[in-house]
């Protein structure tokens, strides 16, 4: 394991570096790929890309699904689009346009060198789609069409209506069919990863189990790329699927792998309210919507009180009689500002008690000026199939009446710890897409997290996981049969034995349901010192009453999923502390971490560039003991480092 933390970016101009990067990566040759395996653990976006690309380049790859299909992946869910730096609209884009964007959208919390080859390879992602079949969206003429998105002033954005992020899915998973069928890549479906292997201090295997047979199984190779998504599910309620969880993350982390700042967790602000208390999953409406829907609430309190108790339609509020607070705030972006400022704005407007649905925890997202302005079949092309899922979920028609939103944890810009390469402090082993800590710094500007994904697979990783490679063709194939994978496999074993001796009485749902409460009040939208400290002893408190309550059925030898959700909670308890002690140590308000006692007089995150411009990266120190914080300073050469301002 690395000694301190190197990011590895390359010295020259910022334009030039990932040229020159590669230009200086050793290579492996094609006879020498066939005798090297890679294992790849997910199959959403960055997973089936990566998967595919290292198998067309001729690697042995096993790839883990933790579904019965990669098209069960969660990035199927993201609906809005996927930014890239074409310049389609001759609106002025450019790649260090989404640079910029990109770095402050993340409140310049992200590396820059990392950020400007993201936008480097994006317009690569449109064209390798597109050969796949992509259906994007396109003009009258047989252009792609763009579309903007919040936190920038120009369309980027590239779209397949409100599922774009099915149809990249499907393109990714027609490559890697076609590995598979080629033989280079083998598919485990149904499996999930529960350790990582190391020998000699670099990472060569896992321990998977089968979760249809229950049965724990070795898998051997020289080289373990994680790309499992992100630690949402965390506070129970959130936009991810429900199978999304951060435990290979956490096992990697137990194993040396530093987690870089766990606090910044994105909140969406367009998601369809909270409507009851057995409710298991939240609904994400894209920040697509936000294009052409207008968020407001109604100015006075008696309206309020009449929609609550149903005594009057929003439609029945004048235009005079709205509050328009995202145009009022901010009137160079609008409803366009990014999720993190929207959401706190939502929030505040809600607190005030303005919220609009009985809960009091509800804005309005409406389209009624829209609709007017481009006509209804127009609107239906962009939002038809959004508006038809709002609907049947809700009962009410957006093209009648708002929609009703309000903010929800969606993606988490922190994760494993990774250098230029996309390594981590473990020789060996590699974190792509959301499972690492990412490009975006302290917020995630919508339509890059498919963006990143791709880039990851397709176009960096497999360049550079080939450097380290290149010193290892002529090993042998990594053997199962060591101490070391005996070692993990009886570590796994007794972590389940554990889970099944406690025979308790409260099911595991149940449990989850108290931490995400814990979480989302201390470690939410809004936090501070005192309510991190609390948060952090009732988590203790929690994951104790756990292991004396918890009740898991059936056996291990079965298709069991309360053995599967036992497991993963225990990771969620140890991602919970990591978020709550690092968002006790930044003492600054910034992106999706907004701490109470760093704010302006207006309202607004205030940032303190002099003593938190770092990447937080936390070391496991043992059971019961708190992490290590290791910095890599964030050095700002290309750009000047400002407020955000939206206003103006």
């Amino acid at each position: 394991m690395a000694d301190k933390l190197n990011s590895k970016i390359p010295d020259g101009p910022l334009a030039e570096k990932w040229t020159k990067h590669k230009s200086e990566i050793h290579l492996v040759s094609p006879n020498n790929k066939r005798k090297l395996e890679i294992i790849v653990v997910g199959t959403g976006l960055g997973g089936a890309s990566a998967a595919a690309s290292l198998g067309e380049l001729g690697y042995n790859v096993k790839v883990f699904c933790i579904s019965d299909s990669p098209r069960r992946a969660h990035s199927i869910a993201a609906q809005g689009g996927i930014n890239a730096a074409k310049n389609y609209q001759n609106d002025n884009d450019s790649i260090y346009r989404l640079f910029y964007d990109t770095i402050k959208g993340g409140d310049y919390r992200s590396r820059e060198a990392n950020v400007y080859r993201l936008a480097e390879v994006s317009a690569a992602i449109i064209d390798q789609c597109v050969a796949q079949g992509v259906p994007f969206a396109r003009e009258y003429g047989g252009y792609l069409a763009n579309r903007s998105f919040g936190g920038v002033q120009v369309s980027r954005t590239f779209y397949a209506r409100g599922q774009t992020g099915q149809q990249l899915l499907l393109g990714a998973y027609a490559a890697l069919n076609r590995q598979i069928a080629a033989g280079t890549v083998k598919s485990y479906p149904r499996y999930e990863m529960l350790d990582l292997v190391l020998i000699n201090g670099e990472a060569k295997g896992i321990i998977a189990r089968n979760l249809v047979t229950g049965q724990l199984e070795r898998f051997g190779a020289h080289a373990v790329v994680i790309a499992t998504g992100g630690y949402g599910n965390a506070y129970f309620l959130s936009t991810n699927a429900m199978n999304s969880n951060g435990s290979a993350a956490v096992q990697c982390y137990k194993k040396g792998a530093y987690f870089a700042n766990p606090c910044f967790a994105q909140i969406h602000p367009t998601c369809i309210p909270v409507h009851g208390d057995q409710q298991c999953k939240l609904t994400l409406m894209s920040e697509s919507l936000r294009n052409d829907g207008r968020i407001w609430v109604p100015k006075k309190m008696e309206d309020v009180l009449k929609l609550r108790k149903h005594e009057i339609k929003p439609s029945q509020i004048p235009e005079e009689d709205r509050d328009y607070y995202l145009e009022r705030r901010y009137p160079a972006f609008g409803n366009l500002v990014p999720r993190d400022v929207a959401s706190r704005a939502a929030k505040e407007r809600c607190d005030a008690g303005f919220g609009v649905n009985e809960t009091g925890k509800a804005v309005f997202l409406d389209f009624s000026e829209a609709i007017n302005r481009l006509g209804h079949q127009r609107v239906a092309e962009r939002y038809g199939n959004l508006f038809d899922m709002y609907e049947k979920i809700t009962n009410s028609s957006p093209w009648e009446e708002p929609m009703m939103i309000y903010p929800a944890i969606h993606y988490t810009m922190g994760g494993i710890w990774v250098d230029y390469d996309l390594q981590t402090t473990i020789p060996g082993l590699y974190a792509i897409g959301e499972a690492n800590f990412s490009d975006h710094g302290g917020n995630r500007l919508g339509a890059s997290a498919l963006m990143q994904g791709l880039a990851d697979g397709y176009f960096i990783l497999p360049v550079t996981i080939g450097d380290y490679l290149s010193k290892k063709f002529s090993e042998p194939k990594t053997d199962v049969n060591t101490p070391e994978f005996a070692e993990a496999e009886k570590a796994v074993q007794a972590r389940i034995d554990r889970l099944f001796a406690v025979n308790g009485t409260e099911p595991v749902d149940a449990i989850h349901k108290q931490l995400g409460h814990i979480m989302w009040e201390y470690v939410g939208m809004a936090r501070d010192e005192q309510g991190l400290k609390k948060a952090l002893v009732e988590i203790d408190e929690l994951q104790k009453k756990f292991y004396e309550t918890v009740k898991v059925t059936g056996s291990q030898y079965e298709f069991n999923q309360e053995l599967e959700k036992a497991l993963r909670l225990e990771d969620f308890f140890e991602i919970g502390k990591l978020m709550a002690n690092d968002a006790l140590h930044r003492k600054e308000s910034c992106g999706g971490h907004f701490r109470v006692e760093s704010q302006t007089e207006e309202g607004e995150a205030k940032r303190d560039d002099k003593n938190f411009m770092y990447v937080a990266a936390w070391e496991y120190k043992g059971e019961g003991q708190k992490p290590e914080l290791h910095k890599e300073p964030l050095n700002y050469e290309f750009i000047e480092v400002k407020t955000r301002n939206y206003k103006d």
